[in-house]
């Protein structure tokens, strides 16, 4: 965000202004029922899901931020058609969910007016998923974009206000900043009811600290364990083909990307020729030194110009050239010993680089160095695993402090949802305490609603003293 000391007081009454409308629009949208809501969600869905539209907004994202890749980009309009799925499985209206046995009753109600952060990479994704997501559940929106990003949110915004007013609805569901910045960002969420801080770590900071209830995503440094059980060319292949997909979609943009492999010895060559086999380039040390001099200072901060760009403008700005059919870089981690803040190729990249570790012996070996990777950074957010040992996937789950673990599919396609896993599909994801954030899943229909518990009378539900108390009770403990 582009910073200003203090909002000017034509900026606050212009907010001050949204605001209004919001509340307006949103005494609206309360009394709408389940049909309703549902008619609007898929009204919306269908407009942006349609790739005349969604292609040009791709297009002009690209454009607009010099970030991703403008044909990938494109596949993430099959987040709307997941997020949609989700939305007409469930309830949102009245009473959502009963449970005899418990005298329980659960009804919903509208959050209200949320604020809505939209980070740089997912300029159209983030609203376009939220919107649905606050629509289901009666509420509104009011969207900062990020500056660079700010001409084609609002375009994307546009479109669903068209697609609202032409189906009878208030504009004022959602609306967006023209003009962002971090002061206005600060004064939009003290003065909505809560806020979705989808971005970097200060953003969402800067929203816990507002007062107001926020849900905050973690940085990502996305890991995955390729165990000695990968031992045949066809398991080979499944886990460089899930690689590739996982690290090239939007030139690695996405937190969810794939950044760091950790091998087992036994079949590190033959992954890295498979690797090499689905467009992998396998930079010398030299070559590896220079990428590093171009994507980190000499503090380990990263430098902008290399964040989400294709690999041979990644090496080109290195200082070298790569093959134009190659789709990502990879570099040699090393071992256990070359992790670490010092060690840069073990953070997070956000770009079309891959670094590959190598682990010996036990499979624990694998798990110490995933626990020092997400030292370096990343904790909380996600990894994941090819393997054939269920022991291995048990243990990994277990270990590794993150919220989510995909085994044998690509990271960024599973962590936020796909039609083949049963994670709840979502364009922001909680990273848990690990990361800094209240929850440590996928922020979904269910934290876009406020739930009254209606509870009646059951059977008294409490077992003898000695099985409460077991070993502990004495007679003492006897109630009078």
């Amino acid at each position: 965000m582009s910073e200003h000391k203090v909002a000017t007081p034509e900026e606050l009454a212009l907010l001050d202004e949204m605001v209004a409308k919001a509340r307006k629009a949103a005494a609206v949208i309360a009394t709408y029922d389940q049909a309703r809501v549902d008619h609007l969600c898929q009204a919306v869905g269908a407009k942006l899901y349609d790739l005349k539209v969604w292609a040009p907004l791709c297009d002009e994202a690209v454009d607009e931020t010099g970030l991703g890749d403008k044909v990938t980009k494109r596949n993430k309009r099959n987040k709307v058609k997941l997020i949609l799925r989700e939305c007409l499985r469930h309830k949102s209206v009245g009473v959502i969910e009963t449970i005899p046995e418990k005298g329980i009753t659960k009804y919903a109600k509208p959050v209200g007016v949320i604020a809505s952060l939209v980070p740089t990479t997912n300029p159209c994704l983030t609203p376009a998923g939220q919107i649905l997501y606050a629509i289901k559940a009666r509420d509104v929106l009011i969207c900062s974009p990020h500056p660079r990003a700010k001409v084609v949110t609002n375009k994307c915004i546009d479109i669903i206000r068209e697609v609202l007013v032409r189906e009878g609805a208030p504009a004022d569901i959602i609306q967006g900043i023209k003009n962002p910045t971090i002061t206005l960002s600060q004064e939009l969420m003290k003065r909505c009811d809560l806020t979705i801080a989808t971005g970097g770590r200060p953003m969402v900071k800067s929203a816990y600290s507002t007062g107001v209830p926020a849900y905050g995503s973690g940085a990502g440094n996305a890991t995955v364990i390729i165990d000695n059980t990968a031992d045949t060319p066809e398991r080979q292949a499944e886990a460089a083909r899930n690689t590739r997909i996982s690290k090239t979609s939007d030139f690695g943009s996405g937190c969810s990307c794939d950044g760091n492999l950790v091998i087992h010895e036994s079949v590190y060559d033959a992954m890295v020729k498979a690797l090499i086999a689905e467009g992998g380039y396998l930079a010398t040390p030299e070559e590896a030194e220079k990428v590093k001099k171009v994507m980190w200072d000499e503090t380990g901060h990263r430098l902008p110009g290399t964040v989400a760009i294709a690999p041979q403008k990644l090496a080109e700005a290195a200082g070298f050239t790569i093959p134009a059919d190659r789709k990502f870089i990879m570099v040699t981690g090393g071992g256990k010993n070359d992790i670490g803040k010092e060690h840069f190729f073990s953070s997070e990249k956000l770009t079309t680089l891959l670094a590959l570790f190598k682990y010996e012996g036990e499979f624990e070996n694998a798990l110490d160095m995933m626990r020092a990777i997400f030292e370096v950074g990343g904790k909380g957010h996600s990894c994941g695993i090819y393997s054939w040992d269920d022991s291995h996937i048990d243990r990994l789950g277990m270990a590794a402090p993150v919220s989510r673990i995909m085994v044998r599919q690509p990271n960024n396609k599973g962590n936020a949802g796909a039609p083949n896993n049963g994670m709840p599909p979502t364009s922001s994801m909680g990273c848990g305490t690990w990361g800094g954030n209240i929850v440590s899943e996928n922020i979904t229909l269910k934290h876009y609603m406020n739930t009254t518990w209606v509870s009646r009378v059951i059977l008294t539900d409490m077992p003898p003293m000695q099985e409460l108390f077991g070993e502990f009770y004495h007679d003492g403990m006897d109630e009078e």
